[in-house]
């Protein structure tokens, strides 16, 4: 397992999720990836995205105005 960073930060839907789906596509599972975004859509799009393709959200906040989210990459 490795931990990487995505910056979405002032990037608006569906960008967020596009960039999210491919910085996975070069990760392996149980990779953690942390993405960092300023569209509060996140909230909903990416923790979607992740049920919808196997992966686990392990955490989202809010912090400065700021999302950051943490997903486990699965098999998906």
């Amino acid at each position: 397992m490795s931990q990487h960073e995505l910056d979405a930060r002032r990037l608006l839907c569906p960008m967020p999720v596009i960039r999210t789906q491919d910085k996975i596509k070069t990760l392996t599972t149980s990779d953690v990836l942390t993405v960092y975004c300023t569209d509060p859509g996140v909230q909903q799009d990416i923790p979607a995205w992740c049920r919808i393709n196997g992966h686990q959200l392990l955490d989202c906040q809010e912090i400065n105005h700021e999302f950051v989210l943490t997903i486990e990459v699965g098999k998906g």
